[in-house]
């Protein structure tokens, strides 16, 4: 709870703690084989990163199932995987990809062209959560040999849009084993099969997943491990304690506690690292149910902008793992952020005033409008942040009251009862704002998306302009657009941004290759190795 916060110590132990963060010390050689034990918090139940693109899906099964290029940080951000290249036509209207010779399904089925398109059109633009969006001018794709593949767009589809997306989209998926079936229970979802350095071994509930070395693999030499064991710890006080054993040898996306990141960085054999988490910025974000009659008035959503303090949420939630919000793209993208933005600095007095001026006085008790308040179950700090936030509009006369949900109930309630009137989010920021952020402000979004526009809000100006980036094929056209999009947002608040969030990896030293592009945690780990 918020209230057991104290700045003074969280300011002390982050003082050490930022200290303690480096780049991870890597000087030992990986001996080939091994098993890398890794803390997993959660147990996705959908296991097919072509259909849920999501994290908690690509931190499994990412090693199985390859997309057709990954992040990297060389020179044009993308590594070749299934696909060695793409070329854009001028009029934007194709994508040519060719695709790497030799790679075999598990299997044993040789890889094709066929298996790209009937993914791209199969599952990727009607079935999965961010492609239906992505791949919505996506009319076919043509294949005259077994390694080309040629998209063909009715609308103009940016080059740059379908680079930065290819790490989250293109998870390509067997069309062998999926054609002629109802794609979306196909029993290989819970048991995939891929062309990735690691196959499938084992799942058993409530314990462990197995995936073993594909010793076919197309990258010669690789995969470094014989095997990656994820123990089901959902208890991050638990990771934290395995860690210290030496029964797990990796904990990312913050397992470990922020509030023990101090002392865990003090133990031989273990390293704190935030490098490699760079693509995947997650923002806590309030989303808004705009039928709420006094939700619907931006001076009341202008109140709550006002009402947060960002600075003493940075430092008590995020112990400094944190930047502060200025709108849906953040600071740290290099390509589309503007901070030329309205900004809520925090101001009680002003939020008030704002809540009169919209019609809200206080009433004898002191409150002047009762909410519900659901925040997402995936974090702690999503948690602790919807604490903060009842103290918050309490101070301004807003009872909110906490709805809690698990992780089901809640997706229900937001993205397709829409039974809430605020609610907390930990979205996240993917290269390009056409990947998974403007989802969040388009109109039009069909109930049961999760992570969409849910909210009931609409406006043509800000429609408009998403509409117009999403086929503007000069990157630097798109970027202004974008900017545009920011200033739009943040001064009409569709959703509030309050943080920009990085996580943490807590790994043993003996681990290496680690951090190795910045989608590591999510990536294939085929470099991945432990010394002796």
């Amino acid at each position: 709870m918020l209230a057991t916060i104290s700045r003074r110590g969280v300011l002390t132990g982050t003082a050490a703690l930022l200290g303690s963060t480096a780049l991870p010390r890597r000087a030992r050689a990986a001996a080939p084989g091994g098993r890398l034990i890794v803390a997993a918090d959660s147990e996705p139940r959908q296991l097919n990163p072509a259909i849920v693109a999501s994290n908690g899906v690509f931190f499994i099964t990412s090693k199985v199932i390859e997309p057709l290029a990954e992040a990297s940080y060389g020179p044009g951000g993308l590594r070749p995987l299934l696909a060695t290249g793409w070329e854009g036509s001028e009029d934007g209207h194709s994508v040519t990809f060719t695709l790497r010779e030799g790679v075999l399904w598990h299997d044993g089925t040789p890889f094709s062209s066929a298996d790209v398109a009937f993914s791209a059109m199969e599952v990727w633009k009607p079935l999965q959560n961010i492609g239906r969006a992505l791949f919505a001018n996506l009319e076919a794709v043509e294949t005259p040999d077994a390694l080309t593949a040629i998209f063909r767009f009715s609308q103009p589809m940016p080059l740059q849009l379908i680079a930065n997306a290819l790490p989250v989209v293109s998870s390509v998926l067997p069309k062998h084993l999926y054609e002629g079936t109802d794609i979306a229970t196909n029993p290989t979802n819970a048991a995939p099969i891929g062309t990735g350095p690691f196959r499938w071994g084992a799942h058993r509930p409530g314990e462990y997943y197995l995936l073993r070395g594909n010793d076919s693999y197309w990258d010669k030499g690789l995969p470094l491990l014989d095997e990656i064991v994820y123990r089901v710890l959902p208890d991050r006080a638990a990771a934290a304690s395995s860690l210290e054993a030496g029964e797990v040898h990796l904990a990312a996306f913050s397992a470990v506690p922020l509030s023990d990141l101090d002392r865990i960085a003090r133990v031989p054999g273990l390293e704190v690292v935030t490098k490699g988490y760079e693509a995947l910025t997650y923002q806590l974000t309030i989303e808004i149910n705009h039928r709420t009659e006094a939700l619907s008035k931006l001076k009341v959503r202008q109140a709550i902008a006002h009402a947060i303090d960002r600075d003493f949420v940075l430092k008590t939630i995020f112990l400094g793992y944190a930047e502060a919000a200025t709108g849906p793209v953040p600071a740290n993208d290099p390509t589309f952020y503007t901070p030329d933005v309205a900004t809520y600095p925090f101001d009680i007095a002003t939020a008030r005033a704002l809540l009169d001026e919209a019609g809200y006085p206080e009433g004898p008790d002191g409150t002047r409008l009762r909410l519900r308040l659901l925040p997402a179950p995936y974090f702690s700090e999503t948690r602790q942040f919807g604490d903060y936030l009842r103290q918050a509009l309490a101070a301004i006369g807003i009872d909110a009251r906490i709805e809690p949900h698990d992780a089901a109930g809640h997706i229900r309630a937001v993205y397709t009862d829409h039974a809430f009137d605020l609610a907390i989010a930990p979205t996240v920021f993917r290269a390009d704002p056409a990947i998974s952020t403007t989802i969040l402000l388009r109109s039009g979004m069909p109930p049961g998306v999760p992570f969409s526009n849910q909210g009931g809000y609409a406006d043509a100006g800000i429609d408009a302009v998403i509409d117009e980036a999403l086929v503007t094929l000069d990157p630097a056209a798109r970027v202004a657009l974008y900017r545009k999009l920011q200033r739009l947002v943040a001064a009409d608040l569709p959703i509030i941004n309050v943080a920009d969030w990085s996580f943490t990896s807590v790994v043993s030293d003996r681990v290496t290759g680690i951090a190795t592009n910045p989608r590591w945690v999510v990536s294939n780990w085929a470099d991945t190795g432990l010394s002796q």
